[in-house]
């Protein structure tokens, strides 16, 4: 089978210290057989390959930690890229150096004690024999999946989605050529749990990827890293390098600057050489993902669940839960004591969570409870599970537990223009609902910022609901929700008295 890694390299290694001179593009073109104007369209899709160089942070959690002053401050000293997320928000206010490593940042964040009790236990060390790998093939392929049902291991990457059903279509396709991809493409403001994963247990994340391909009978595993993330690609390809693992195919892919491509089928295109755009489903990637074959994609953290299910049963992980099945990697920033990645029972609440991170820093007001992409809450609800099914009968959702906490001293309309602006810059552009209407909601809150005039908000629910029922993908159906909610719990703040 054609080695398509080793290309990429290629076009990689051209592209490098050049960013998208002509010459570069010339020698991709040269390389691929792909013309120069498909190469410059694709090209500046990805924001590490169009604009190098030295990035600061604007997400939520710097922005709260002084992330426009680190920004002047480098700007000062010559040209910085203010991007919208780098996945360090537990250290904020960060910014990128050379090669996309870390330049400025606070130390890293707190995590959960050790326990051996817990699932994934970051505070552990893994374990260089892989016992469940072992153990999976000594299950075998169906008893395997059989006991992720038992387990009710729901997708950790935002959609909540039963992961045996996805391991059990695949390894059902009669289609001989098949792919398993680790999604590990972390771009959600407020989320850096699977950062954790790859840097702290990466051998525990790389065993279930095996156990994937021996389960789904597929012949190579593709695990797409963020770009962002130089140092846990690093962690990775050690821990493969100690062997063990010598009996399947890894391929590691680098995003290159695009949110989107955390979705699973722009990721799919993106690894295929394409700017970062989901497709239309059906047909699902289960059917027809990587290269037209059936794929099996799971991100980090729900990859991860699964060495400890299969040494210690479903049903075990099934009780450890308070309200879901499982343990959760909650992520938490903002204004509290301690921001790091804490394990505790999937249904824990904002409280319980915020005590295992030290406590508030002065009066909460708000929380977001799983990224930009939930909106933000009021703090009646610290006590409510955060979890997939409650979070979303208070009109939000858990998506991948980025926690967000902020206190008295900010204007949620300034909070909902900060997510606004990340969704317009992240739109992919391919639909116009997402495209246009990203673009609207950051005007109105724009003008009415400026002027204090409320009747500039007027529209935002019916853009809100063309962007839900229009989008092709999630991220056009919830780029109005930080507007939408802080409108909805927080009206004073927008000049409306309920």
């Amino acid at each position: 089978m054609e080695k398509k890694g080793s290309k990429r390299q290629a076009v990689l290694d051209a592209l490098t210290g050049q960013g998208l001179s002509r010459e570069a593009m010339a020698r991709v073109a040269e390389l691929t057989g792909v013309p120069e104007a498909d190469v410059y369209g694709v090209g500046t899709f990805y924001t590490l390959l169009a604009e190098p160089g030295p990035r600061v942070c604007q997400g939520l959690s710097c922005k709260l930690a002084g992330g426009d002053a680190l920004a002047e401050k480098l700007e000062a000293k010559g040209t910085v890229h203010r991007v919208s997320c780098l996945g360090q928000c537990d250290r904020a206010p960060v910014s990128l150096g050379e090669n996309n490593r870390l330049d400025v940042a606070g130390p890293r964040g707190g995590i959960s004690p050790d326990n051996p009790g817990l699932v994934m236990n970051l505070a552990g060390e893994d374990d260089p024999s892989y016992p469940a790998l072992a153990w999976a093939r000594k299950m075998g392929g169906e008893a395997v999946i059989d006991e992720l049902e038992a387990s009710g291991l729901q997708g950790r990457g935002g959609a909540g989605f039963p992961a045996h059903i996805k391991w059990r279509a695949v390894r059902a396709e009669a289609e001989p050529t098949k792919y398993v991809v680790c999604n590990a493409d972390e771009g959600e403001p407020g989320t850096f749990k699977d950062r954790e994963i790859m840097l702290r247990r990466p051998q525990l994340m790389l065993e279930a990827l095996a156990i994937a391909a021996f389960v789904t009978g597929c012949e190579a595993i593709y695990i797409y890293v963020r770009g962002e993330f130089p140092e846990e690609t690093d962690a990775l390809k050690a821990a493969l390098a100690k062997g063990g693992l010598e009996d399947f195919e890894f391929r590691f892919i680098e995003g290159h600057g695009a949110y989107i491509c955390g979705e699973e089928t722009a990721l799919i295109e993106s690894i295929e050489g394409r700017r970062g755009m989901p497709r239309l489903k059906p047909p699902y990637p289960t059917q027809q993902g990587l290269w037209g074959k059936p794929t099996l994609m799971n991100n980090v953290e729900t990859l991860a669940c699964v060495p400890d299910i299969l040494l210690r049963g479903g049903a075990r992980f099934l009780a450890l839960g308070k309200t879901e099945p499982g343990t959760k990697l909650y992520c938490l920033s903002g204004h509290v004591n301690n921001p790091g990645v804490y394990e505790l029972p999937l249904g824990a609440s904002l409280n319980e969570l915020v005590a295992a991170g030290g406590g508030f820093v002065g009066t909460p007001l708000a929380f977001s409870p799983g990224g930009a992409s939930s909106g933000v809450l009021p703090m009646s609800l610290a006590d409510e599970p955060l979890d997939f099914k409650s979070l979303a009968a208070h009109g939000s959702m858990l998506g991948s537990a980025g926690v967000v906490v902020l206190n008295d001293t900010v204007d949620m309309a300034w909070v909902a223009q900060v997510q606004a602006v990340f969704f317009e810059d992240e739109s992919c552009g391919q639909c116009a609902p997402c495209r246009i209407g990203a673009r609207l909601v950051r005007q109105a809150l724009d003008r009415y910022l400026q002027s204090g005039n409320p009747d500039n908000l007027e529209h935002i629910e019916e853009l809100a609901w063309e962007m839900t029922e229009g989008s092709i993908c999630g991220l056009g159906m919830v780029a109005a929700e930080p507007a939408v909610t802080a409108r909805r719990h927080f009206s004073d703040h927008f000049g409306v008295r309920p």
